[in-house]
């Protein structure tokens, strides 16, 4: 079966801001966001890509298209069940609020029980994420045959909800992963079963840096929305 190369959006207005984006519409690339997409291309070089898939929020479009300029002939796909997860009423808040609120504990501590108010709940996002999955492996394989190799790019929560399936993790230990902006996850599937190759790669090691040596402010930034939501359920 096809190997999967996940690439969460490059970093956001709603990133910066310490927004939970969500589904809002008009939510882009900032400008570091936009770098790390015009890497991406060189990143990807070596990899036979024969497909790319995007959720239909703007960001993570914004993200592809420097990938599909350098490449013309790479089909472009959009899937709405690796779109966002739908926050409801979250939608568009600062994380620093959301904090306070009640079911952000539940969030963080059991996911699986976590339902957004006017939303969707956490299970119905990982269910229809996987579902698409491998409904694309599926494609991919009969279209370009079982080594082939795609390109699919989604949010936080999405991406760290599929590697959770893909390691037979429960879905209340998801947060323990994190998958930084523009990051590349690759996960291989089998006929028996699948195996993580990269987990949030974003080709240095800056981010792992203590956070007082984190270079810039931006990153000091980003650091501390994260932190705040333990990299999802908030990662906008």
């Amino acid at each position: 079966m096809p190997t999967l190369i996940l690439v969460r959006h490059g970093r956001s207005t709603a990133n910066t801001s310490g927004v939970l984006a969500g589904r809002t519409p008009g939510v882009s690339l900032d400008e570091r966001g936009g770098e790390q997409a015009a890497a991406l291309p060189g990143r990807l070089a070596a990899l036979p890509l024969v497909a790319a898939v995007s959720s239909p929020l703007q960001r993570c479009r914004e993200t592809l298209q420097p990938l599909l300029d350098a490449r013309p002939d790479l089909p472009l796909h959009i899937e709405d069940r690796i779109s966002e997860c739908d926050y409801g009423d979250w939608s568009g808040r600062k994380l620093a609020e959301l904090s306070d609120e009640p079911l952000m504990r539940v969030v963080q501590q059991h996911p699986s029980a976590a339902a957004f108010p006017g939303g969707e709940s956490m299970r119905a996002m990982q269910a229809r994420a996987v579902e698409a999955v491998r409904d694309w492996n599926s494609r991919v394989e009969a279209e370009h045959g079982e080594d082939a190799t795609y390109v699919m790019c989604s949010h936080g929560d999405i991406i760290k909800a599929l590697v959770a399936d893909a390691l037979g993790m429960h879905l209340d230990l998801f947060q323990r992963l994190h998958a930084d902006p523009c990051s590349v996850t690759a996960i291989r599937y089998t006929s028996l079963r699948p195996f993580l190759l990269r987990l949030g790669d974003t080709g240095d090691f800056a981010s792992l840096a203590p956070r007082e040596q984190a270079i810039g402010a931006d990153a000091a930034g980003e650091r501390a929305t994260d932190a705040a939501v333990g990299g999802g359920a908030g990662a906008p």
